[in-house]
């Protein structure tokens, strides 16, 4: 019997050789990304408002990412019988530059890396950071619209402005809606204290945002909130890892108790990715720091190593690649 591809190299276990995003290859040069999909890592966190830590994010979620790495050539789902990530092309392209207290330098080189990425026609898949980084990775969408952004979220972000910060991590969805190019958003897991006041739900809901909490989601089920998603738009998904639970996702800097369950956003994000078009992703808000475990590292890298499976199967399924 002939050994498969994955066989004939180096077993190129987990602990072993370069920490990119799943072991995959690394392209610098970003005018020259030949992908289907390219990984940016966005390590800011001058945005949060209380415990810091989320610019060890990406670092820690390629780390914690390469335990999906070696295997089977893709990932087999017995439940669907469904082999996804087999012939998907992934690389990472590094970090974009920070700049010490310089916000808006540093969205700058996010939003210009982003540009980068979709000007190559590769998916782009930015892992902050704090969730501020959704502002510029939105805003390099300018020429690629319109879109409908999914957040998953215990807090709104729709903060206008506080002392004059208008960048911060709890303004960024008030930001993305400022975009002529953004159509509407969906948030989903707002819940308890210190999300936002009521004139910031009254605005998200004028500026066209369908608002769900947890328990609104659960007595919904996947297909009732994917009912209230619009349909025949492109689709930005923002995934705030507090919108889980503490109890899985304990690491950031500021977790809500009473958020979701793994498949509870994973059955929702699959349907969108099914049936509709993913343009864009970002997850935000790992800090490392605050699990000692490396639990809430390998649940972001087993969500968008999910994730980026559902979209490729889904392109698959419409006839779109």
């Amino acid at each position: 019997m002939s050994k498969k591809p994955y066989e004939s190299g180096p077993l190129n276990l987990p602990f072993v050789g370069f920490c990119t995003f799943g072991k995959s290859k690394i392209c610098e040069d970003w005018d020259n990304i030949d992908a289907d999909v390219a990984i940016l890592g966005a390590p800011f966190d001058f945005g949060t408002q209380w415990r810091s830590g989320a610019r060890m994010g990406p670092r820690s979620i390629r780390e914690a990412s390469t335990l999906f790495s070696f295997g089977h050539g893709g990932a087999y789902s017995y439940e669907e019988d469904t082999m996804y990530l087999e012939d998907v092309r992934i690389v990472d392209i590094g970090d974009a530059d920070i700049i010490h207290t310089n916000t808006e330098k540093s969205h700058e080189n996010i939003e210009n890396a982003v540009r980068k990425i979709l000007k190559s026609g590769a998916l782009p898949v930015t892992i902050g950071g704090d969730h501020s980084v959704t502002s510029p990775t939105v805003r390099a969408f300018s020429e690629h619209g319109p879109i409908h952004v999914i957040q998953i979220d215990a807090h709104l972000d729709f903060v206008d402005e506080r002392h004059g910060v208008k960048y911060g991590h709890g303004n960024c969805m008030r930001r993305a809606s400022e975009q002529e190019f953004v159509t509407g958003m969906t948030q989903l897991g707002i819940r308890n204290v210190s999300s936002s006041s009521r004139e910031d739900h009254k605005d998200a809901e004028f500026a066209g945002s369908t608002i769900l909490s947890v328990r609104d989601v659960r007595r919904l089920g996947a297909e009732g909130v994917y009912n209230l998603i619009p349909k025949g738009v492109n689709y930005y998904i923002t995934v705030d890892i507090d919108g889980f639970d503490p109890s899985i996702a304990a690491g950031t800097g500021t977790p809500s108790h009473g958020g979701f369950h793994y498949y509870e956003v994973m059955e929702i994000l699959q349907k969108v990715a099914f049936e509709g078009n993913v343009v864009g992703i970002d997850l935000c808000e790992v800090a490392p720091d605050y699990d000692h475990t490396g639990t809430t590292s390998i649940l972001a890298a087993q969500v968008l190593m999910n994730l980026i499976g559902y979209i490729f199967h889904g392109r698959k399924l419409q006839g779109k690649r």
